[in-house]
């Protein structure tokens, strides 16, 4: 199997160069990615659990689905596909907002993304990736940022970032 390529950009999300994801991850070098927030008509947020084979941070709970756009791919087109892959069903995104972060993991690899938020709305039950996902839940973003006070390593990193930087924004602008 061929290894999975990311996009390494610039600050400016210029791109800049194709690594391999590992190689990219091990040089923390900046690459492109994105987050999927999935919401219900109550006004839930779908989270996933990662599975517990995942090369990092499994079995942390965190946003709909993440990943990283292959070359020619737009970010709404990324997400849609990486949404099917993981959780089982498409929907509508709506590119909010992006950021550059970084976070070290105790395995020497490191995340140093440009990460471009999206958002959607569904209201069934997903059809998740066994080999990807563990589980997932409904929670008010209320909810969730209680949790995450209390039990904020039950959490990936990037996901406490985002829910940190922009829960205003995503509270508000959830319709």
């Amino acid at each position: 199997m061929i290894e999975e390529q990311v996009i390494l950009v610039d600050e400016n999300d210029n791109k800049i160069g194709l690594m391999p994801k590992m190689e990219a991850h091990e040089k923390a070098l900046l690459h492109r990615a994105f987050s999927v927030f999935i919401f219900n008509d109550k006004n839930e947020l779908m989270l996933q659990q990662r599975a517990m084979h995942k090369y990092h941070t499994p079995g942390l709970w965190t946003n709909t689905c993440c990943s990283h756009q292959r070359d020619g791919e737009s970010n709404l087109e990324a997400g849609k596909r990486r949404l099917q892959e993981e959780m089982g069903f498409v929907t509508d995104l709506e590119e909010k907002t992006s950021f550059i972060y970084k976070a070290p993991f105790d395995n020497g690899l490191t995340e140093h993304e440009y990460d471009h938020v999206m958002v959607g709305y569904f209201n069934d039950n997903p059809n998740i990736n066994p080999e990807e996902v563990a589980s997932w839940k409904w929670m008010s973003l209320e909810a969730v940022k209680a949790d995450i006070a209390e039990n904020p390593q039950l959490y990936t990193a990037w996901f406490k970032i985002i829910f940190e930087k922009f829960y205003e924004f995503i509270n508000v602008n959830k319709q």
